[in-house]
């Protein structure tokens, strides 16, 4: 307690504290030496003046007074606490006794909660079987009810029926049909049996009234149509009265419509192996078309001699053939009576389902048979393709629904077909490659279509895999079409290959017809391969390939998968490539074989005696150097073959090179390597600006372009002796300049005076060494 005592005294006591902070304790050390602490108040309060005791008496009172209030203080904090404790554990205890008073109160209570549940039990258990046996009876009392309902439906059926008031006897029903869709979630099995067999009762006798009167109202209306309908025909005395009895017998088997779909879910369906699940047809439409069911089946079906597996085509056109025959009979009659019923059909597509499935049902019969039989089996997939198309352009059968396609995605089927069109695709490129004219274009004597100059072989590979495209287009699921594609890409690249066996076959005479015709092959395989990448149907396939991760050719990777999503690449990207790399290789050969024959003709021109030719002013006329005749004569017929053998893209792109290697040749093995006078300059001047090139002026407007080096050089070794002195001197200061520390800035770059004579692909360096080619200079 000292320390808090001691913030009550002031600063300049508080070094009375230890004498203060325990009372009892003796100031006198052991050996009789007061403490340290002590000689210091001492000192500091009386020194060493003697006068100075008069005070001795006040210091006392002062620590006295000091001594009395500190023991008061601590009087007073050791007289609090107790006070405190004692009131925090007065109140626990009344906390405790509170708490103990409560669980007193629960115990009683529970006591006498649990006293009036036992003698409540045997009353609850009671009232428990009541409840029970009221919720028996309740649902025995619904279940009376129903069989109640089920039996007045089946009475007011009957009396309907006996009244022939078929309307009120087909509300019966489809309330029938409604209370049995109600108890389908329900345990009562026997109840629902009975009612689905009253009801199947009921209906079928209704179904079977209905359909009587529709088929004999048909029959006399002259339904179906077996022919094309002649407008000529003169209709039935009582049209009329057929009519109204059609447009009263519809409706009613609509309203039949619920009942009927409840009854089929539990008969089995008819065979139907590789369909897709479909909904029912409409009721009256079923009725419509049974007699064209039997008719089909007669026919098509058994042992007759028009169920031929080998004539596929026989009904498939017969189902096409009833569609145009009755469509115009099922828009102008049906269809009104179901607009009216705001029923939401299109008669004219019911009728195309109903005849759709009996197609179906054969295709699926007999398409696993022909799998052995390549011939027959490739008859089956055409029909098929033929009979899609028909059925959705001439019928304009909606596209959301399945036809006959799905026939063909059988697992089994499909692989089958992949494969039949693989084998059947090698044979025709073998046929097409070993063919007499297969590398003449079919086109060589039209000028205006014969600007790619495709060959025959080329032209029918790339028409083979257009076909291949059309029939697999419209299949119905994007992984079968990835397989084709697929198929396609391996065929392009058989292809490349076999190009390529040819290229080296004809590689020792590239400036050949077959050569240049396989070149021309190359480059129109990849560019319809090109177009193709951005046809939709492609980019559309190219989207289904990033999603399914690319499966059918060995799968994407990530940086491909991007490639194609971002549309950087396409699908045939790699055999653009490829294509390319041999296109390239092709150009390469037929360029350096043209270049090696135009170097050996241009070697006596490049021998040619330029220091010592006369000048221009001691010649009358100037004339082609005649050491230059064979390399210009050469030029000219093989630019005139090229154009004749290549296509015009490739033709650009050879002359093109042509010019830029000859360029280099003439740059480097004729004008660096002699010495020029000013005859010889002139002579080589008129040499490229009269002769060669407008050898290539037929091809271009401005042919110099394509010969910088010779055209600048020809500049450089014409210039007349003052303004080469000065051009030499120009770059020589330069030379000097670029040594220096400090150049002039003031002075002509040497790039600029090249400028102004014309000079801009020849570096400075380059000049210098044509003026040291000169021969006429001043001195010399």
């Amino acid at each position: 307690m000292a320390a808090p005592m001691s913030e009550q005294v002031d600063g300049g006591d508080a070094l009375l504290t230890p004498v203060l902070s325990d009372s009892d304790s003796d100031p006198v050390s052991e050996d009789g030496r007061l403490p340290e602490y002590v000689v210091e108040l001492v000192d500091g309060e009386i020194g060493g003046d003697l006068k100075s005791l008069k005070k001795v008496g006040s210091l006392l009172e002062k620590l006295t007074a000091e001594n009395k209030l500190l023991e008061e203080q601590v009087l007073t904090v050791s007289s609090s606490v107790p006070l405190r404790v004692s009131s925090a554990l007065a109140g626990a205890e009344r906390a405790w006794q509170g708490a103990e008073s409560l669980l007193h109160r629960e115990r009683m209570l529970s006591n006498t909660l649990q006293q009036h549940l036992q003698g409540a039990q045997p009353w609850a258990d009671g009232l428990g079987q009541v409840l029970g046996q009221l919720d028996t009876l309740q649902r025995h009392a619904q279940y009376l009810q129903c069989l109640a309902r089920i039996e007045e439906l089946s009475d007011s059926i009957q009396q309907c029926l006996m009244v022939n008031s078929v309307w009120e006897a087909v509300g019966a029903v489809d309330s029938m049909a409604s209370l049995a869709l109600g108890l389908q979630e329900s345990g009562c099995v026997h109840l629902q049996s009975f009612l689905r067999e009253t009801l199947a009762f009921w209906h079928k006798i209704l179904k079977d009234r209905l359909a009587g009167d529709l088929q004999e109202v048909l029959t006399q209306l002259q339904w179906p149509f077996l022919s094309p309908p002649v407008d000529s025909l003169s209709p039935p005395a009582n049209a009329q009265e057929l009519c109204s009895q059609l447009e009263l017998l519809v409706p009613q088997l609509l309203c039949l419509q619920s009942s009927d779909d409840l009854i089929s879910e539990k008969k089995p369906h008819p065979s139907r192996a590789g369909l897709p699940p479909d909904t029912p047809l409409s009721l009256p439409i079923q009725i419509m078309i049974l007699p064209l069911t039997k008719r089909f089946r007669y026919h098509f079906t058994g042992n007759r001699q028009t169920n031929s597996l080998n004539k596929p085509e026989w009904y498939l056109t017969q189902v096409l053939m009833w569609m145009g025959n009755n469509s115009k009979f099922m828009e102008e009659k049906i269809q009104p009576i179901l607009d009216r019923a705001d029923a939401k059909i299109n008669a004219k597509v019911e009728l195309c389902r109903g005849l759709l499935s009996l197609a179906q049902e054969k295709l699926a019969h007999d398409a696993p048979r022909l799998l052995y039989d390549d011939a027959l089996f490739c008859h089956l997939v055409d029909e098929i393709l033929q009979f899609e198309r028909e059925l959705r352009t001439t019928h304009a059968y909606p596209s959301m629904l399945p036809g006959t396609l799905h026939i063909l995605l059988d697992e089994s089927v499909f692989q089958k077909w992949l494969t039949v069109e693989r084998k059947m695709a090698v044979e025709k490129v073998d046929a097409l490659l070993a063919a007499e004219g297969s590398w003449s274009s079919q086109y060589r004597d039209i000028s205006d279509m014969d600007e790619m100059k495709a060959p025959e072989c080329a032209e029918t590979f790339m028409t083979l895999l257009l076909v291949i495209t059309d029939r697999y287009r419209s299949l119905p699921c994007s992984r079968a079409q990835l397989s084709f594609l697929a198929l396609q890409r391996e065929l392009v690249d058989d292809f490349r290959i076999r190009l390529t066996q040819v290229m080296k076959e004809d590689s020792r005479c590239p400036l050949g017809s077959r050569y240049c015709a396989v070149l021309n092959a190359t480059n129109y395989v990849s560019t319809v391969l090109g177009d193709w990448a951005d046809n939709v149907f492609f980019l559309q396939l190219q989207a289904a390939a990033v999603s399914l991760g690319g499966g059918e050719w060995g799968g994407l990777g990530p940086t491909e998968a991007g490639r194609l999503a971002s549309l950087e690449d396409s699908l045939f990207q790699g055999l653009l490539g490829l294509l390319e790399r041999l296109r390239e290789d092709m150009l390469g050969r037929l360029l350096e074989a043209v270049m090696r024959e135009v170097r050996e003709k241009g070697q006596p021109y490049a021998r040619d005696r330029w220091l010592s030719l006369p000048s221009q002013t001691d010649q009358a006329t100037m004339s082609l150097s005649s050491s230059a005749c064979p390399m210009m004569l050469c030029l000219r017929d093989r630019l005139l073959q090229l154009q004749q053998l290549l296509c015009v893209p490739l033709f650009l792109s050879c002359w093109q090179s042509l010019a830029e290697r000859l360029d280099r040749f003439l740059y480097q093995d004729v004008i660096l390597y002699n010495h020029f006078n000013e005859g010889g300059a002139a002579q080589l001047q008129f040499d490229m600006a009269r002769n060669l090139f407008p050898l290539f002026g037929h091809y271009c407007k401005r042919p110099e372009n394509f010969f910088k080096h010779v055209k600048e050089a020809c500049i450089i070794l014409s210039l007349n002796v003052g303004s080469a002195l000065l051009l030499r001197e120009v770059l020589q200061q330069a030379e000097e300049e670029e040594e220096s520390v400090t150049p002039d800035p003031q002075r002509p770059t040497p790039e600029s005076a090249l400028n102004e004579l014309g000079v801009f692909r020849l570096a400075p360096c380059d000049v210098r060494i044509l003026l040291s080619l000169r021969a006429s200079w001043p001195g010399q």
